[in-house]
């Protein structure tokens, strides 16, 4: 096989021209940084996890690009282009990655939590009343969804009409791309609320296939793309996190998170991410295994 590309814990490998193997690594990233520190057993959780929740959204009628497992941390899935030139994208285009994440919220967690803190987000832009101070860990009145780009080097919230512009979605496509997410979701939510879980939010990316039709792609309901919490522990009004939120806090606890953010306002060499301390490490992998029980119901060994 050719090897294609790189992302952050994942590597793309030319299996034929209609066809992609995924290998994913025991890498980990936060913060658009990767991690100088291998998590074992993390790679082969998370295409464990990837594949139950392919199989999910296939029995709802819901077009995917997997195809089939070809070894515990790799998968074979549909190919399709990847087009970082925004101007090479039109309403025709056909078998091509839509240059989008979109990011449902179910409740107020991370950078949502830190924009409405900041008052870079109103309360009421994203369903609560004007003047409503949300807390930490509070429900949305109403799922929301937000999309940002998808191939630029650091992930930035879009409007609708700045998403419509770079994707060349139709207004029509972009609302079933929308609801695809929260008919997913749906299903999803229902799942883990029986496994003692409560999904936080998540993102999703789709392409359109040879037909123009959405066709969601990438990797979901894991521990990197998703965020989820302990039911029984939210219900005593503690947020456990069993995802990688759990690094990212970490490094905030640290105060790297903090430095980075004031190096990015102020346009300066950002710092290095430390290595994680082994004793992080052994938590972060048990944490990875321990989600992808309880995400699918299989043991992991």
């Amino acid at each position: 096989m050719k090897f294609l590309r790189k992302g952050k814990v994942k590597e793309a490998y030319e299996v034929s021209e209609d066809e992609l193997e995924f290998v994913f690594t025991d890498q980990i990233s936060v913060f658009d940084k990767i991690i100088p520190t291998l998590i074992p057993n993390k790679g082969e959780t998370l295409c464990r996890t990837s594949a139950h929740w392919f199989q999910v959204v296939k029995d709802l009628g819901v077009r995917t690009h997997f195809l089939r497992l070809s070894g515990a941390n790799k998968m074979r899935v549909r190919r399709v282009q990847v087009i970082p030139d925004y101007d090479r994208i039109t309403p025709k285009t056909r078998d091509f990655l839509i240059p989008l994440e979109v990011i449902a919220r179910y409740h107020v967690a991370g950078s949502m939590h830190d924009r409405l803190k900041a008052g870079k987000v109103k309360p009421e832009e994203v369903g609560f009343r004007k003047g409503h101070v949300p807390a930490y860990g509070e429900p949305f009145p109403e799922p929301f969804v937000e999309v940002t780009t998808k191939l630029e080097k650091i992930d930035r919230e879009l409007t609708k009409e700045e998403a419509l512009a770079i994707s060349k979605l139709s207004s029509r496509e972009y609302d079933d791309l929308v609801s695809a997410v929260l008919r997913i979701d749906a299903r999803l939510n229902a799942d883990v609320r029986k496994r003692g879980l409560i999904h936080v939010d998540g993102k999703k990316e789709f392409a359109m296939d040879a037909d123009r039709q959405l066709m969601l792609v990438d990797t979901f309901g894991t521990a990197d793309e998703d965020r989820w919490w302990d039911a029984a522990a939210y219900d005593r009004g503690e947020h456990v996190e069993l995802s990688k939120e759990f690094v990212r806090q970490y490094y905030r606890r640290t105060g790297y998170h903090q430095a980075l953010m004031e190096a990015r306002a102020a346009h300066a060499p950002e710092p290095d991410i430390p290595a994680l301390p082994e004793d992080v490490v052994k938590q972060v992998s048990d944490l990875y295994v321990g989600l992808f029980e309880r995400l699918t119901g299989e043991t992991f060994r």
